[in-house]
């Protein structure tokens, strides 16, 4: 009975040729990720522009701190709406496509935001934002990246989607400190208008000649001829790339087999390792805190008594370069051994958190609870940014073969957004109940994400994607 309903293909993992050996980054290949990347930037803007703007919005417009969450946690409604879509618009119009479309929603919202007089008009820009980022956080630019980029390279180009969100997350945390919250929306609205309306036309032109759609897209719908074009021209003019284009036309050719890109087929028993990875990655990832951080950063260092304005900038400035040693180190430590160390890291600081703000509620060294905060802040900013920031999306830009991965994509993004929600808009009323047993929640369940890489994630360094998904998924003989 089982052989009926889980028929296996033709593929045997350990005959598996050594396709997509190394290579160097090519010229196209960088242009490439970085048209990709410009997404990321996006991302990041509306991810580190609440809390810099938290006491001028509720100045300006008269707003209550349960008004405020609602409109720092809207953020990720609009993302579950986006990730739903974005697995059938990537399918549809290619990745590219999903790319730019997503772009009319963020110029929306940002215009919305920066003319906004009430806090209706606040509320659906942050929509609009969440939804052009639920677009593009997964289907779009890391799946595009991990297929454009060969094996020996795909975990450091792929990791470059978290530094160019981090980055994009320091100038709007800088910028905010000294600029008022309509300003900080207006130059992300100018920065949209010059990639969005001005730029494209001299972009489109790179674009159509230099920049090229993912090899395994073209696959996917049948394009045998433009997957060998797009693929010489990723890899070089001068490399053999028979092997590798064999390969995939091979896999996606076997994957569509058996299963057509249906949500419900993401349930068989073949898929069930790469949905608990998935999906248990994006919880804890989430249940962990971050976007707490994230999204009331300010608040957090003004109940500790520090300044928000030194705390939000420290923060920032440290997590870059963690963000650059998580790229130099993927290809090189490993997924799994990098997720690790992180989440250890993160349960520490989030205990170290706890405590300082116990100690405060308890009238013991509270001189010291600020700097104690301020460490155990920047302590798990870094580590967060060292694994357990990126390397989950790249994990899941690894995981899900072709034929599912619009779809596993989205429900991932789905449940990533969802869980978003939900730390971030419970923040508030968690930290009236006790900001000590908020924070020593959040590293509990960090402990509980070590043990959850230790025994669930598989180590996907220096391996074809093919292979990956075949040996997971259970594409054997």
């Amino acid at each position: 009975m089982e052989e009926e309903l889980l028929p296996r293909s033709t593929i045997d993992v350990e005959d598996i040729p050594p396709s997509g050996a190394s290579s160097s980054a090519t010229s196209v290949l960088v242009l490439s990720t970085m048209v990709a990347l410009c997404g990321s930037m996006c991302t990041g803007c509306a991810s580190g522009y609440s809390s810099p703007s938290e006491y001028g919005i509720m100045e300006d417009l008269g707003l209550s701190m349960s008004a405020y969450s609602v409109f720092g946690s809207i953020l990720t409604i609009g993302g579950v709406i986006g990730g739903l879509i974005s697995g059938k618009l990537a399918d549809l119009i290619g990745r590219k496509g999903a790319l730019w479309f997503s772009e009319l929603f963020n110029f929306a919202g940002w215009l919305a935001i920066a003319f906004a007089k009430n806090a209706w008009w606040l509320d659906l820009g942050r929509l609009s934002v969440g939804i052009g980022i639920g677009i593009i956080c997964y289907v779009v630019i890391p799946v595009y990246i991990a297929e454009i980029a060969p094996k020996n390279l795909r975990g450091q180009f792929t990791s470059a989607n978290q530094l160019m969100s981090c980055f994009a997350i320091s100038v709007m945390y800088f910028a905010g400190n000294v600029l008022t919250w309509r300003t900080l929306a207006l130059i992300v609205l100018f920065k949209l208008i010059l990639f969005s309306c001005v730029i494209p036309s001299l972009l489109q032109v790179v674009r159509l000649f230099f920049v090229p759609e993912s090899p395994r897209c073209l696959a996917k719908i049948g394009k045998e001829e433009e997957l060998v074009a797009a693929l010489q021209r990723l890899r070089g003019k001068d490399a053999d790339i028979s092997q590798e284009a064999a390969d995939i036309k091979e896999y996606t050719e076997t994957f569509q087999q058996h299963s057509k890109s249906r949500i419900l087929d993401l349930f068989q028993r073949r898929y069930v390792h790469s949905l608990i990875v998935g999906l248990g990655l994006m919880f804890l990832q989430q249940v962990g805190g971050v976007s707490t951080i994230g999204f009331y950063a300010s608040s957090i260092f003004v109940e500790a008594g520090f300044s928000s304005s030194i705390g939000t900038i420290s923060m920032t400035l440290s997590q870059i370069p963690a963000t650059a040693v998580s790229i130099i180190l993927t290809d090189k430590s490993g997924r799994r051994l990098l997720l690790m160390v992180s989440a250890v890291e993160m349960c520490l600081s989030s205990f170290l958190v706890g405590l300082a703000f116990l100690f405060q509620d308890l009238s013991w060294w509270k001189e010291i609870t600020p700097i104690v905060v301020l460490i155990g802040i920047l302590g798990y900013g870094v580590a967060y940014s060292l694994g357990m920031s990126g390397l989950p999306w790249v994990i899941m830009s690894e995981l899900f073969p072709i034929n599912v991965k619009g779809t596993g994509g989205s429900l991932v993004t789905l449940v990533y957004w969802s869980c978003s929600w939900i730390i971030s808009y419970t923040f508030i009323f968690m930290n009236e109940w006790s900001t000590a047993g908020t924070f020593f929640i959040y590293s509990s369940i960090c402990g509980l994400t070590v043990l959850f890489v230790a025994k669930v994630i598989p180590e996907t360094k220096g391996r074809a994607l093919e292979e990956i998904q075949a040996s997971i998924n259970h594409f054997s003989n």
